[in-house]
C-alpha cells in the first residue's frame, strides 16, 4: 500500500487511491444504509455481506489498517455517510472521542456515558483512542467543493485536546484538504483533529466509515461490533 498524499506515520492522515474495484463500488453504492437515515451519518452494527468481506480478517480495508498501525486490527464501528444537495451539512473541528461497546460496564477511567441509535458509548482513555484507525472508502468522487474532510496533519499526537484549545492548534497547524476518488481510502488515526465544510456544489458524497482497533478493552467491555 502506497499512499498517494499524506504521510500517516507522521501526520496521521493519508489518501490511498484505488483500493476498491470500479464494480465493487457500484454495488456498494446501493446499499440500503445509504437511505435509511435522515441524519448525517448512519450508524449500522449488522454488518452486510458486501461490507463484511472488506472489512473481515484478509479483507481489502482490514489489511490496510493491520499494516497502517503495525499490529492485527479488528472493525469496531461502521458509519455510512451521504453528503447529498438535500442534507449538505459541516462539521466544526473536533477529536472523535468515543466508542461503542456492547454493555455498560463501569470502568475505571472510562466515561462519561451516552446511547446513540440504541448502542452504549463511552469515552475510553487516550491509548484506546490512539488504538483506531478510521478508513473512510470513498464511492463518490469528492473534490474540493464536496465537502471533503479536512484533517490537521499530526494532531493526534497532541493527546486529547480541550475543546476550548482546538481551534487555536488548527490556525497554528497545517491542514490536509482529504479530496478522494471513487474506490480510495483515505485514512485518520484516532483523536486526529478533523472537520468538514458544506458543499459549495453538493453532489452524492457517500463514504463508508470503518474504524478499526489494534487494542482489546480490558475487563468484560466488548465493542458493539464483533
Amino acid at each position: 500500500m502506497t499512499p498517494t498524499s499524506g504521510d500517516f506515520a507522521t501526520e496521521g492522515i493519508c489518501v490511498c487511491s484505488a483500493v476498491v474495484s470500479a464494480s465493487a463500488v457500484l454495488e456498494l453504492r446501493d446499499l440500503t444504509a445509504f437511505g435509511s437515515s435522515t441524519r448525517p451519518g448512519a450508524r449500522a452494527f449488522d454488518v452486510p455481506t458486501e461490507v463484511e468481506r472488506l472489512v473481515k480478517p484478509g479483507g481489502a480495508l482490514a489489511n490496510m489498517a493491520t499494516e497502517l498501525m503495525g499490529a492485527q486490527a479488528s472493525a469496531v464501528r461502521i458509519l455510512y455517510i451521504d453528503k447529498t444537495p438535500e442534507m449538505n451539512w459541516a462539521v466544526p473541528w473536533h477529536q472523535d472521542r468515543t466508542i461503542a461497546v456492547m454493555d455498560r460496564i463501569e470502568m475505571p477511567g472510562f466515561g462519561p456515558w451516552s446511547v446513540k441509535a440504541g448502542v452504549h458509548h463511552v469515552e475510553p482513555p487516550e491509548s484506546i483512542l490512539l488504538s483506531i484507525v478510521s478508513l473512510r472508502l470513498h464511492l463518490d468522487d469528492c473534490g474540493a467543493d464536496n465537502g471533503p474532510l479536512r484533517a490537521l496533519r499530526g494532531s493526534f499526537r497532541l493527546g486529547r485536546v480541550p475543546t476550548q484549545q482546538i481551534k487555536r492548534c488548527v490556525e497554528s497547524g497545517s491542514v490536509h484538504v482529504c479530496c478522494a476518488k471513487a474506490g480510495d481510502i483515505v485514512a485518520m488515526r484516532g483523536l486526529t483533529i478533523h472537520a468538514s465544510e458544506r458543499a459549495s456544489r453538493p453532489d452524492h458524497r457517500r463514504v463508508i466509515h470503518v474504524d478499526f482497533s489494534v487494542a482489546r478493552l480490558p475487563g468484560d467491555l466488548g465493542w458493539a461490533l464483533t
